[in-house]
């Protein structure tokens, strides 16, 4: 991608173009939330100006447009995962949503006393906890893969952790917090040889890789709109046919049913047994329309562009006297963790803020990850498509300063 072409992207992002604390913004926070280009903006808006009707069974002209656009989202959506078929994508809040979906549903219906859950050290609390709860209740015990030294995954002791016992494999496919690209297709292919099922957490890996669900070969495959360049609030649960039609509703009310009576209800077919209530309609068509904006440009040369920078910004932080990387791993992807010597990462993200850098702080909701490494937290810097290298040479720039402050 040569500048004039991402000129032409960056100023599709109307965020971008302000300014903070008397600075141009360089908006480094992309793990968290993504900012979001026009056209996704002027959907959102065009839904609710023109369609704004609840969707499915009413018979009026506005409700036949929204329900067109609300299952056309769905159909974009699973061409973009490589889902075999639109049925299959479940709508959720996000993935923390998605995720407990599955838990709550397949978790509590399926597992027993003694069945092991296998997660790894680098998930986000939204991959540990839900699994922890479905543990208590079900007496299945919870198995962690370590990391190496690096940061990636210790394949040779989750190879060791695997068993008879072995139910299901969850694992990120890109971690939050030190950005490492997890090996998905040799995990789920190892899982599957003991008989086990396979959730991975595409929240970091959607904006940043191409996804094919069927050539990871996964059961179960969740992500957020809104660290896709889509709206807050609407996220996806791609999952197996044959595993969505034996899982139970773990919500109930509107549109999940077929029919009800107080004698007994019987249940929707898929994927709207598992989507209770009105959806969030408007969040579906932000969604298409951020993906609609991502496969326009070629999302390949995205993952060229975003990998170069990532390399360029590894490269520089190198330089920064006093600043220690947290995780080397052999691929990153989006973001990249780091502290400064003697300086506390939330009053060097203040000062930086000051100079309109926006990043994040803390434990990244990874705090299994930051005590096995024996910190409390990190500062991180996540890209995007639409960042360059002006925006990390003004990061490394302030970098630079702080250190030769301190």
């Amino acid at each position: 991608m040569n500048q004039q072409q991402h000129g032409r992207l960056r100023s599709q992002f109307p965020a971008l173009a302000q300014k903070v604390n008397g600075h141009p913004l360089i908006y480094l926070d992309n793990a968290a939330t993504t900012q979001k280009p026009q056209r996704v903006l002027e959907a959102i808006a065009r839904y609710y100006s023109t369609d704004n009707a609840n969707v499915h069974r009413a018979a009026h002209a506005l409700s036949g447009r929204a329900t067109l656009a609300f299952e056309s989202a769905r159909e974009t959506v699973a061409r973009f995962i490589k889902a075999p078929r639109p049925q299959e994508v479940i709508w959720t809040r996000g993935t923390t949503e998605a995720i407990n979906l599955v838990a709550q549903s397949w978790g509590l219906s399926e597992l027993q006393a003694g069945d092991e859950i296998v997660l790894s050290t680098l998930e986000h609390h939204a991959n540990i906890v839900p699994w922890q709860l479905v543990a208590q209740r079900t007496g299945a015990l919870i198995r962690v893969i370590p990391l190496d030294k690096n940061g990636d995954l210790d394949m040779d002791a989750y190879l060791g952790l695997l068993g008879t016992r072995t139910r299901l494999v969850s694992v990120a496919h890109v971690s939050n917090a030190l950005g490492t690209v997890n090996p998905v297709k040799e995990i789920v292919a190892a899982a599957k040889a003991v008989g086990a099922l396979t959730l991975i957490d595409g929240a970091q890996a959607v904006a940043h890789l191409e996804v094919d669900v069927q050539a990871i070969g996964c059961d179960f495959y969740a992500f957020s709109g809104h660290k896709l360049y889509g709206p807050t609030g609407i996220g996806v649960l791609w999952g197996r046919t044959e595993l969505l039609e034996r899982m139970p509703p773990w919500q109930a009310g509107g549109e999940m049913i077929d029919r009800v009576s107080f004698a007994g209800t019987t249940f929707n077919v898929l994927p709207f047994k598992f989507e209770a209530g009105t959806p969030h309609i408007a969040g579906a068509i932000g969604l298409a329309s951020a993906i609609d904006f991502i496969t326009d440009l070629d999302k390949a040369e995205l993952v060229r562009h975003e990998a170069a920078l990532t390399d360029y910004l590894v490269a520089g932080l190198r330089q920064v006297p006093g600043l220690r990387l947290i995780g080397e791993p052999r691929q990153r992807a989006g973001a990249v963790s780091f502290l400064l010597d003697d300086i506390h990462p939330q009053d060097a993200a203040t000062l930086l803020d000051m100079q309109g850098i926006a990043l994040r702080v803390g434990h990244h909701c990874a705090m299994p990850l930051m005590e096995s490494l024996g910190i409390g937290g990190t500062m991180r810097a996540s890209l995007a498509c639409y960042n360059d290298r002006d925006d990390v040479d003004a990061l490394l720039a302030a970098l630079h300063k702080l250190s030769d402050f301190f």
